[in-house]
């Protein structure tokens, strides 16, 4: 419980570290940002597959298995419809006055749906220690808290921007990493309430996690003209996991 704990604060401490790297070095190349998030994508994407899909599918059934992925995708795409990322907004560190309250109420929603869409991420990471494979589980947890880094780091210059003042923007960082310590631990007592839900959590939190990537890291690691950079990146990333896969395995 406590690896587990410490894990939880880890990954929603690197939204802050995120934002206190966003208030130090001030507004981050795009280059730069896309290439974090790709390495990040691709441990993500190698993390989901060995580390939540596979054992799933060895603990139940491949039925099961497809059901609960879907299922993970779909919920994150509802959550979408009602709070999109609205990624337009990561861009607006360059305003010199402060925004209007429209502007405003969209910046909040934009840090709103971060936060909501950082609780199933939680979840994911929460459900990987109740599965018992504590490598699998802190390889998820870390390509989670990679993703949080820019994350963090791209909501501090809209806030900013918009005339929030600097503590209270660190302090709204703060709260959407919050969210996902919160969700980390309910994955974790969930699936330890009951181990029959196991296999249909981990594919839940897989699904959740393949649709993060494709729908969200992807695109937005393409959006800024450093696509080739940002693919090697999340080979690297997927590699690297597989490479430590097999070391800690071995």
């Amino acid at each position: 419980m406590k690896m587990v704990l410490l894990t939880a604060l880890g990954v929603g401490g690197a939204t802050l570290i995120g934002a206190i790297i966003g208030f130090v070095v001030g507004k981050v190349s795009h280059r730069i940002s896309d290439i974090i998030l790709g390495f990040a994508a691709g441990v993500m994407l190698s993390a989901a597959v060995m580390g939540l899909i596979i054992p799933s599918m060895e603990s139940g059934s491949v039925v099961v298995t497809v059901v609960g992925i879907f299922c993970g995708a779909v919920v994150l795409n509802l959550i979408d419809k009602l709070m999109p990322h609205l990624h337009n907004l990561s861009g607006g560190g360059e305003e010199k006055h402060p925004a209007s309250a429209e502007k405003l109420n969209k910046i909040l929603l934009f840090v709103l749906a971060i936060a909501i869409h950082n609780f199933p991420e939680g979840i994911a990471a929460g459900v990987g220690f109740g599965s018992g494979n504590t490598a699998d589980a802190l390889t998820i947890a870390g390509g989670i808290a990679l993703q949080n880094i820019p994350e963090g780091m791209v909501i501090i210059a809209p806030m900013l921007a918009a005339g929030i003042s600097r503590r209270r923007t660190l302090l709204i960082a703060s709260a959407t990493g919050a969210i996902e310590v919160v969700g980390t631990l309910i994955g974790y007592f969930v699936v330890n309430i009951s181990a029959a839900v196991l296999p249909f959590a981990l594919a839940f939190a897989g699904g959740t996690m393949l649709y993060i990537i494709s729908d969200e890291m992807i695109p937005e690691t393409h959006a800024h003209g450093s696509q080739r950079g940002a693919t090697y990146a999340i080979l690297t990333g997927f590699c690297l996991m597989l490479v430590m896969d097999v070391l800690i395995g071995g």
